[in-house]
């Protein structure tokens, strides 16, 4: 009598492990839908940064028009997106017609996500401004240039009172992100390029600060970057920002502040 087979066996192993965490990723905020227009500012912010913004993974968000547009004119401002060098990569949920939309185009919705550099229960701010940036006349300690920024959030809860800070006492390093939730970060060593710290408070840098610094995430104008080497990709407070592209040569490698004023982005430096 022949022997029974053995049973093949089963890998139960899955071929792709997928797992769902943050990353970073821009909201584009259509406020004028002149394709030619957008694309060119898109182009602008490559070009100045392109660390930043090369291939930069984008979210489309039509919620700021009063009407969805069409998928040609839709199609159109994607392709011109991406032939400026950023990856558009979903639409953000709105209306029923921006959900057809979305299927039309063969791109995925995502919940508005809680930017950076907004309140989570504003409906109105994104991540990234259509508009394009001055340069600036003023002197190094006052502002560098206008900064970009959003539509008006509602105003945001202030950090609790007595709330210890976040102390992040080794290096941030290329990819890491480092979020203080309703209170202030104090990093004593450095930011790494290509790492983002984050605070809904102050954010306190005792070493240099080569990545990106975000602070007042929730919408605190009265918040603060303070750093001993600013060599910043970005700097951010209450949603407005500025790259470092943008600001004065004079100030790379020094001790700086960073503050909101009649919402204007200042640097200064500290010595």
């Amino acid at each position: 009598m022949a022997a029974p087979s053995a049973s093949p066996a089963h890998d139960y192993e899955p071929a792709g492990e997928l797992k769902i965490g943050q990353v970073g990723i821009a909201n584009l905020r259509v406020r004028t839908l002149d394709v030619a227009r957008l694309s060119s500012e898109m182009a602008d912010r490559v070009r100045r940064a392109p660390k930043l913004f090369a291939r930069a993974a984008v979210i489309v968000d039509f919620g700021g028009l009063a009407a969805t547009p069409d998928a040609t004119t839709a199609r159109a401002l994607l392709d011109g997106l991406r032939a400026a060098g950023a990856l558009p990569v979903a639409l953000a949920y709105g209306s029923s017609d921006n959900e057809k939309l979305a299927v039309e185009l063969g791109l995925p919705l995502l919940a508005k996500f809680r930017a950076q550099y907004e309140s989570t229960a504003g409906a109105a701010a994104g991540a990234v401004e259509a508009a394009t940036p001055t340069a600036s006349s003023q002197p190094v300690a006052a502002s560098a240039a206008p900064a970009k920024t959003q539509a008006k959030a509602p105003a945001a809860p202030a950090v609790a009172a007595g709330q210890p800070g976040l102390i992040q006492a080794t290096p941030v390093r290329s990819g890491q992100q480092v979020y203080a939730d309703n209170r202030d970060l104090t990093v004593l060593t450095t930011v790494g390029a290509g790492a983002e710290v984050i605070a809904d408070g102050s954010v306190h840098i005792y070493g240099a600060l080569r990545g990106r610094a975000l602070a007042g995430a929730q919408g605190d104008e009265k918040a603060r970057i303070f750093c001993r080497a600013f060599h910043a990709e970005l700097v951010a407070i209450a949603g407005n920002y500025k790259v470092l592209e943008d600001i004065p040569k004079e100030l790379h490698g020094k001790a700086v502040q960073v503050w909101l004023e009649k919402e204007e982005l200042k640097i200064a430096a500290l010595d």
